[in-house]
């Protein structure tokens, strides 16, 4: 019996690198799987059907995880598709570096939004279904980056580390509940967004931070949430699981 056979999972900005590694990863454990997405129709729907290929009910839906009501009418329809929610993933995310000197509120205010703020709305959604439930586990992306702190990327590291004190506090509220609410925090993965890390001076000085001597893959962050989202990790909440190859250390 696969792991997460029957389980309905949300993961949300899933149509590309590690959230489309995460939705294939947990289908492939048997679990059904609403993602949404923002940009492009035929990535999400091309993911759609490669999880249907797993035998696992998948599907695609426009949403913006940094506006409330948007959360609230995907949560709404996945409840009338699917009927519950076990596993929450809040994976929508994006950077907009830039040396505090030239960041503007704007470019501040939009990365709080799509990566803290989505995770406040799509987890005040997902709560009341688990809650009637007694179960759920809550998966949130944080990074590296918003533990250690980096030159130019002030916002995306204020961002991440709200992600972690929210982490913890949900953990304490919902843990009587039998929900339990986890973090990940991937360091350096190979994906479309951090590509610019792999070419040549960059790519050494990154490189030789890192104990195990090598950027991480979507696939190693898709099996840490595999981890939490299934009974594995039953005794587990409130953590952040550093999946950075080391350079934590």
């Amino acid at each position: 019996m696969k792991i997460l056979e029957g389980k309905v999972s949300i993961v949300t900005g899933a149509s590309r690198g590690i959230g489309e590694a995460i939705a294939l990863k947990l289908a492939e454990h048997g679990s059904h799987v609403a993602f949404t997405y923002l940009n492009s129709d035929e990535k999400a729907k091309a993911l759609e059907n490669k999880l249907k290929d797993l035998g696992v009910k998948a599907k695609a839906y426009k949403s913006n995880a940094s506006i409330f009501s948007d959360c609230e009418t995907f949560v709404n329809d996945v409840l009338k598709e699917f009927s519950t929610v076990d596993i929450c993933v809040n994976n929508a995310g994006i950077s907009k570096d830039n040396l505090l000197l030239r960041l503007t509120p704007e470019q501040w205010d939009e990365v709080m939004d799509i990566n803290l703020k989505s995770v406040f709305n799509m987890t005040k959604q997902v709560i009341r279904p688990m809650m009637k439930a007694k179960k759920g586990s809550i998966i949130n992306m944080s990074s590296i980056i918003g533990i250690r702190g980096n030159a130019g990327q002030s916002s995306y590291a204020a961002s991440k580390a709200g992600i972690i004190g929210f982490t913890k506090s949900v953990a304490h509220e919902l843990g009587s509940r039998n929900i339990r609410c986890n973090a990940i925090a991937p360091g350096f993965i190979e994906t479309d967004m951090t590509h610019y890390l792999k070419d040549g001076e960059t790519s050494k000085s990154f490189l030789e931070k890192i104990p195990l001597g090598r950027f991480g893959s979507a696939e190693e962050i898709a099996n840490t949430t595999l981890f939490l989202a299934s009974e594995l990790s039953s005794y587990i909440t409130g953590q952040v699981i550093s999946a950075c190859g080391g350079l934590n250390i």
